[in-house]
């Protein structure tokens, strides 16, 4: 009876895949309007997209050609899926930090769930994860790539490394408290922030991330600059890109992101105060800015509804007067912009709302979708997998009425999506 039954749950195991997975044999013809494969180039006129074991075959003119499945989307735009630098599927906007102390790590993959799906459906087919708890968002990545739910492909960092009480760290409990909800990612010196790498990457980070500053959320309130010494950050880096892996860094004071920039961290997240010294030493280092600027409308959103703590809304009214002027200062000195929000501290879904706020500090429309296709595959280094329509890339495929290189706005309704060949419902 116990050998049957083991049979039948493999079975039910191996009758689940065969329903998550698309069919290795099965031919999807998507039926184009137009297409734009790269945001460099222009729209097509009427093709066909060939699909097959989650990868495209080619793209073709005209609609002729039979396949064993069709997908018409003969009068919409069709473009490769969006990527999300930066997000937080795990979480939800709010203010009540205490939380931490009542919900269990395990409640963040629940809500990470209901967030995949609608991140998805706003056409985001690829996303960063940018810091969660040990697991959640690790079991997140798994659960979207082995198609158990609907979702980006995720890349995740797992939790940030952090100074002992700086930004990623825990804040505002009783000393015990704080100590019970450590993460055990803060470190000290450049040899134990090395080991913290290592730790993360044993731990199955895809990225490193790091709280280089203060950030504006948590409820420590002082020393709002450089969070590392310089020997700590460089530790950070170097280890990281010995394993294979890239450093995004949290940072919003500018000798915070100076100092980034010189350890030869890879992406800026925020940069917030950056200045000429700055954004100079991120043009030298080749260091790509995130400039996550629906975080900062988000946060705004909620201002004077007691929502945050007033140390929160102290910090969140000190970043206003230069939000408006960020893009612009970063790319004043030649700093390359790369597509991130920081979804999650503001609603998901409304992620594609970031291309009107990089329209509006000067980037032209076309700029602003190849922020989020091969500009931002180029920081994941993914570069030859996603970002671009083309033979041998993942079919990670979105549709929308007009044209984005036009108006990139049309892109804040997306009509349909597919992540490595599932479609999106």
């Amino acid at each position: 009876m116990h050998h049957f039954a083991k049979l039948l749950g493999a079975g039910a195991a191996l009758a689940g895949a065969f329903i998550a997975a698309p069919l290795a044999a099965e031919t999807v013809a998507i039926r184009a309007g137009s297409v734009i494969a790269d945001a460099a180039g222009e729209p097509s006129g009427p093709a066909t997209i060939f699909v097959e074991g989650g990868r495209i075959v080619s793209i073709t003119p005209g609609h002729e050609v039979p396949a064993d499945r069709e997908i018409d989307l003969s009068g919409k735009t069709v473009l490769p899926g969006l990527v999300d630098l930066h997000t937080h599927l795990t979480g939800d906007p709010g203010g009540d930090f205490w939380k931490a102390t009542t919900e269990p790590e395990e409640w963040g993959v629940v809500v990470g769930a209901k967030n995949a799906r609608i991140t998805a459906l706003a056409g985001f087919t690829t996303v960063r994860e940018a810091g969660s708890g040990r697991e959640t968002a690790f079991s997140l990545r798994r659960g979207t790539a082995e198609g158990l739910i609907p979702g980006p492909r995720i890349v995740a960092a797992g939790p940030a490394l952090s100074i002992i009480g700086g930004h990623a760290d825990v804040n505002g409990f009783r000393p015990e408290v704080n100590e019970l909800l450590d993460t055990g990612f803060n470190c000290t010196g450049a040899v134990e922030c090395a080991a913290k790498v290592r730790l993360a990457s044993q731990n199955g980070a895809d990225v490193i991330k790091i709280t280089a500053t203060g950030g504006v959320l948590s409820q420590q309130g002082r020393g709002l600059e450089a969070h590392f010494t310089f020997e700590e950050m460089k530790a950070i880096a170097d280890t990281a890109h010995s394993l294979g892996l890239k450093v995004m860094a949290h940072a919003h004071g500018a000798r915070g992101i100076e100092q980034a920039a010189r350890a030869g961290i890879d992406t800026i997240e925020h940069g917030t105060f950056i200045d000429e010294a700055a954004a100079k030493a991120m043009r030298e280092r080749g260091t790509v800015l995130v400039p996550t600027l629906m975080a900062f409308q988000g946060v705004s959103e909620g201002l004077g509804k007691g929502v945050y703590t007033p140390t929160v809304e102290e910090k969140i009214r000190m970043t206003q007067p230069v939000i408006g002027s960020l893009v612009a200062r970063a790319r004043q000195y030649g700093v390359t912009i790369a597509f991130g929000t920081d979804a999650g501290v503001f609603q998901h879904g409304r992620n594609a709302q970031e291309f009107a706020l990089m329209r509006a500090q000067g980037m032209s429309d076309r700029e602003a979708l190849a922020a989020a296709t091969t500009g931002a595959a180029k920081v994941l280094g993914m570069e030859n997998q996603i970002g671009r329509l083309a033979p041998g890339y993942s079919a990670d495929i979105i549709a929308v009425e007009g044209n984005p290189l036009k108006d990139v706005t049309v892109l804040e309704k997306v009509g349909f999506v597919m992540v490595r060949g599932r479609v999106i419902e």
